[in-house]
């Protein structure tokens, strides 16, 4: 089978991953995560108390549909929310910066993309991952209105205080992911930029599926 991909990437808290989720449901596709990937490492070097940058990544580590799309299957075991635990999430950040994790999430990503037709969030999905894929957006919002989503993701109230926190945190992970020197965080050259900043969620969704149609009537 031969997939068809479209890749959508930007900063964190710019909603990539919620709206991939929607754009694919409106057009009958798989929604992947590549965030869950490194999740899903993570977990594994937690449970087997690895030194993330002394492991060997021989593992089998793929994505297996199910009655929710594709779940992420490692070793034979499918961790599910354990991959959202407070442990994993504080290390994901270093182990996500390994040549070999990377290595291995781009064979695993590639692969889904040759089997099924995915919607693929992340940060280098339309310049790495997916550099011929059909469609790529770049999904961007003020890093204020991103600080706001993200506290309301957290339940949290979005005082004067707490919103400079989340702010300054926001700017340090966006400098961290543009800087790095493995796959930076930046937009593929023919990469169409959406600015969330003043668009409902659906208003967002929209947009893509219509470039999608629009892409598939000229292919």
């Amino acid at each position: 089978m031969s997939g068809l991909v479209l890749a959508i990437d930007g900063p964190a808290a710019s909603g990539k991953s919620t709206t991939a989720r929607r754009v694919a449901d409106r057009l009958s596709f798989h929604h992947v995560n590549s965030g869950l990937l490194y999740r899903a490492i993570t977990w594994l070097t937690l449970r087997e108390g690895w030194d993330e940058h002394a492991a060997d990544y021989a593992i089998d580590l793929h994505l297996e549909e199910s009655g929710q799309g594709l779940d992420v299957s490692l070793n034979g075991v499918r961790p599910g929310a354990q991959l959202h635990s407070q442990r994993v999430s504080g290390r994901v950040s270093s182990v996500s910066k390994v040549a070999a994790v990377r290595s291995k999430i781009l064979e695993v990503l590639r692969e889904a993309g040759r089997r099924f037709h995915v919607v693929c969030d992340g940060r280098d999905i339309g310049t790495v991952v997916f550099p011929d894929a059909r469609l790529k957006v770049f999904l961007v919002a003020s890093v204020e209105e991103r600080a706001r989503r993200r506290l309301g993701d957290y339940q949290v109230e979005a005082t004067a205080a707490r919103l400079r926190e989340e702010v300054e945190l926001l700017r340090a992970r966006d400098e961290a992911d543009s800087g790095r020197e493995i796959a930076p965080l930046r937009p593929a050259d023919d990469a169409v930029r959406i600015d969330s900043t003043r668009l409902g969620f659906e208003e967002v969704v929209d947009r893509i599926v219509n470039l999608w149609k629009a892409t598939s009537e000229l292919s």
